[in-house]
């Protein structure tokens, strides 16, 4: 890959791994609840996963661009569906320190999350057909190297999102505060699930 390339790559990726998406309200509502180093294990299963399918993907053993509508439908409302349990177990949940079940999201968590959003799937098929030309030399090596650069974009990204939460988070500490800040993250994670049940 050419430094053109990556800077061209990088330019197309940072504007959609730092918008507001399923992604980001989930890592924001969990590092707000649980902190930063608590929300590593859900990072990790997450992006994991994302080098897992991107390159996939990328190698062409599950091309997004021929996923069936009919699947395509299934992932979509399979995904709005978890981002809405989501919101709806924040929006329910109290002070956190006060709730012993409480937990911060684990690795199978992060996992779930990229295998059910549909719209990584369009960005990653938009990916490699701006940034692979048809016939391309050495294509394997190019696949590599887009999907790590791809992973590292949405792990700056990610985690950027989770210290906000966290900074947000040491502002209401109490127990009414945070519960507030609890039903405005989960409102903005049903919001999340309607986009993506609407796109």
């Amino acid at each position: 890959m050419t430094v053109e390339t990556a800077i061209a790559l990088i330019v197309f990726l940072f504007p959609l791994a730092f918008s507001p998406g399923p992604g980001n309200m989930f890592f924001a509502a969990n590092g707000a609840r649980f902190g930063l180093a608590s929300s590593v294990a859900a990072s990790a299963g997450y992006h994991v996963a994302t080098v897992i399918v991107t390159a996939l993907i990328g190698l062409g053993f599950a091309r997004a661009a021929d996923l069936s509508p009919a699947l395509f439908t299934v992932v979509k409302y399979a995904g709005s569906a978890y981002v809405l349990w989501l919101a709806l177990k924040l929006m329910r949940a109290g002070r956190l320190d006060h709730v012993a079940e409480a937990r911060p999201a684990g690795f199978v968590d992060g996992a779930v999350l990229l295998l059910l959003n549909p719209k990584a799937y369009v960005i990653i098929a938009a990916m490699f057909t701006q940034f692979i030309p048809a016939g391309a030399t050495g294509a394997v090596t190019l696949v590599i190297a887009i999907s790590v650069l791809f992973t590292l974009n949405n792990l700056v990204a990610f985690t950027a999102w989770t210290a906000l939460g966290d900074r947000i988070s040491a502002r209401f500490r109490d127990a009414g505060e945070a519960r507030r800040l609890n039903l405005v993250f989960g409102a903005m994670l049903a919001l999340v699930a309607v986009w993506m049940l609407l796109s």
